[in-house]
């Protein structure tokens, strides 16, 4: 099996990594994946949500899959853990590297015998291993057994099948598929109790299909198919005509007696009757073990059958167990002389094949001839057909032949022709359809699609189209085919063609706000790269952020191409005004009427009048960005104003210009001032000092 790639990784547990595709069934998908605490390869098999939503049958599934863990046995996969990663619940289990036995089979049909018994010992191992653990399997079948290329048999899907069979109230629900019908046992298929000996009836059907390529019972729908369990004797293999030898033969036959009694007891002892069986194969296996098959000879030693028991006297009552004893003689005394079992036994050879012959015949040797006039069963049913010779006295010989007309299991021919009379018992030949010939696959990858849908309508296949995204196979190409190349199909069989999308396309995220690097980084992850086209100024974008992008967010972009993107360099530039000898009043206004911001200091300065502007930075004419700050240096006198009889406001802007700060404000009822009028100041007026200290006032108010 060659996984294909997900559409996109996932990781359970934080430690299950999903590397591609194995197969999908009814009741889960199934990964191939990586453990990547222990960098070991494992099968990861997710249940579907029609199961993973019913809480009945996940409480079942997880405590069977608990169960299955537990096993440990080389005819078993191992379970290695079981868990939910959001909605979805997940095995993790043994990767086996080789196929199906359901693959094998369809690939090849009948099994040799040596291969077919070798299998059945390995499975019978497994089974004999999980039922002394009290775990059975209930869904035996060749699609849950796996053999290693080194045909190692390993048994898979005990928790799952344990939990769909209880799930599973009959086989017309949507958890039991034909597939499983065709492997269930008849107390199954009634809904009774079963044990040990319900997994070994399945066993025996896939032992007969892989001797004889067929299944013992197959039917329109799966109810058809449970009802020939329940009611029908599966034909029995013949040795003579399928090279089967009689001991094998003989353990299908008692692996698929209707009643669970009559077949073997445990998984164990069916293993030691096919080892048994392998090394006599031509004694059949009975109830009580092996014994001479029977053959065409007549031992001479052996003594004439003996007649059957009188018929009772009183036959309302029940009759003694007949008890066939064998004496032995003792010939020490007994004179020599011809054996009268040998003058006997001939007659009643010659008695016994003359009564056969004429009960063949319909009636004795005075009896008339019977005759019986053969249907027309052209075009009916092979079972219908057959049921009807049966119900006239005829039997049947049925061959098998491929057919383009006639639909599958349906009489093409007959022999002899309708009407013809026959004796009873005689033989009617019929030839069957086989369906529509077979025909391989041809290898169609690489082919455009066009290409491969014209190769296999030529083959007389139909096809199917699956589109899926590919790094290596260029679109419109086959990527995949499925059945595999080269496996034996029906004419008219769908072919499912994987055809390349090409690569899959990236969603190119949002990159607006974010700086360049950040920006280079996200898309490096996604494997995209990151232009920056040009720049432009913003007074609301900060400086080497994105502005805007190409393609737009969410849009598609193919692997490795680039997104282009306008990066900010912040707000616009602006020359400084010269406010040099202005006020400074009228230097912040001409400075912020240009888009910056003022900061005013005070220096003392002899040279320049008190008040202007005798120093700015940045100095006037540099181009600075709008929204920068401008220091307009102001010309004080380096000493303390006189405010004596001014008020307040007036003195605290008289103070404020020469670069003071207003310190604490005190009041005083000593002075010819009037209410509200600065008296003096701290430090006094003209006293020299720093612009920045603050000065303190005392103000007149009257009244206390």
């Amino acid at each position: 099996m060659n996984p294909t790639n997900p559409s996109a990784e996932r990781i359970f547990n934080n430690r299950y990594r999903v590397d591609g595709t194995l197969g999908n069934g009814g009741m889960a998908n199934v990964y191939v994946g990586t453990d990547t605490l222990l960098r070991r390869r494992v099968a990861i098999k997710v249940l579907r949500e029609q199961y993973a939503s019913d809480d009945d049958f996940v409480t079942r599934f997880s405590h069977e899959a608990q169960m299955a863990a537990k096993l440990s046995h080389p005819n078993i996969v191992n379970v290695y853990d079981f868990g939910r990663e959001d909605h979805s619940y997940y095995i993790v289990m043994e990767l086996v590297d080789g196929s199906t036995l359901g693959e094998i089979m369809r690939d090849e049909r009948v099994l040799p015998e040596p291969v077919a018994v070798d299998y059945a010992i390995q499975i019978a191992g497994g089974l004999a291993f999980a039922h002394r653990q009290g775990l059975m399997h209930r869904d035996v079948k060749p699609a849950n057994i796996l053999v290693t290329k080194d045909d190692v048999v390993k048994i898979s899907d005990f928790g799952i099948a344990r939990a769909v069979s209880e799930h599973t109230l009959g086989v017309t629900q949507p958890g039991m598929v034909m597939g499983s019908v065709a492997y269930i046992s008849p107390e199954q298929a009634q809904g009774h109790d079963i044990d040990e000996r319900s997994d070994l009836y399945s066993v025996g059907v896939v032992l007969y299909q892989m001797l004889t390529g067929s299944l013992p019972f197959t039917g329109e729908n799966p109810v058809a198919v449970a009802l020939k369990h329940v009611s029908e004797e599966p034909k029995a293999i013949d040795p003579a005509t399928t090279g089967v030898s009689p001991a094998v033969a003989a353990i299908v036959d008692r692996l698929l007696r209707k009643t669970p009694q009559e077949r073997f007891n445990s998984a164990t002892e069916l293993a030691s009757a096919l080892r048994e069986a392998r090394e006599k194969p031509h004694a059949a296996h009975g109830a009580d073990g092996l014994a001479d098959a029977p053959t065409t000879r007549i031992p001479l030693a052996k003594a004439p059958p003996a007649p059957p028991p009188r018929r009772s006297v009183a036959p309302d009552r029940p009759a003694a167990r007949d008890t066939a004893v064998i004496e032995s003689v003792d010939t020490t005394n007994v004179a020599q002389g011809p054996d009268r079992r040998w003058i006997i036994f001939p007659a009643l050879l010659a008695f016994a094949i003359l009564v056969g012959y004429f009960a063949l015949r319909g009636g004795g040797p005075g009896a008339s001839a019977q005759t019986i006039a053969v249907p027309n069963l052209v075009g009916m049913g092979a079972t219908a057909a057959q049921q009807e010779l049966l119900q006239r006295g005829l039997q049947s010989k049925v061959t098998n032949e491929v057919s383009e007309t006639v639909p599958q299991d349906h009489v093409i021919r007959q022999d002899p022709a309708p009407d013809t009379k026959l004796s009873k018992n005689d033989v009617v030949a019929l030839v069957v359809s086989g369906g529509l010939p077979r025909v391989q696959v041809p290898d169609v990858k690489g082919y455009s699609a066009a290409d491969a849908q014209r190769t296999l309508a030529n083959a007389k296949l139909k096809f199917k189209v699956v589109p899926a995204f590919s790094a290596s196979v260029p679109a419109q190409q086959v990527i995949d085919v499925n059945p595999p190349v080269g496996t034996s199909v029906r004419q008219n069989s769908v072919v499912t063609l994987t055809v390349s999308k090409g690569t899959q396309p990236i969603v190119v995220p949002n990159l607006v706000s974010l700086t360049v690097d950040e920006a280079r980084k996200k898309l490096a992850a996604l494997g995209l790269k990151l232009n920056v086209g040009q720049q432009t100024e913003s007074d609301t974008i900060p400086a080497n952020v994105i502005a805007s992008q190409d393609p737009a967010p969410q849009a598609s972009a193919e692997p490795n191409s680039a997104v282009n993107v306008i990066v900010s360099t912040g707000p616009a530039t602006a020359a400084v005004p010269d406010v040099v000898g202005m006020d400074a009043d009228a230097a912040q206004s001409a400075l912020q009427a240009a888009g910056f911001n003022v900061a005013r200091a005070y220096t003392v300065d002899a040279a320049n009048p008190t008040g202007k502007i005798s120093l700015q930075q940045p100095e006037a004419g540099k181009k600075v960005k709008k929204g920068s700050n401008v220091t307009a240096f102001v010309s004080v006198s380096g000493s303390i104003p006189d405010v004596t009889g001014m008020s307040v406001a007036e003195a605290k802007r008289a103070l404020l210009d020469q670069g003071y700060q207003i310190g604490n404000t005190a009041y005083t009822q000593d002075s010819s001032l009037e209410d509200g009028k600065v008296v003096r100041t701290e430090p006094e007026a003209n006293a020299s000092v720093k612009p920045g200290e603050s000065v303190n006032l005392t103000v007149m108010r009257s009244g206390g």
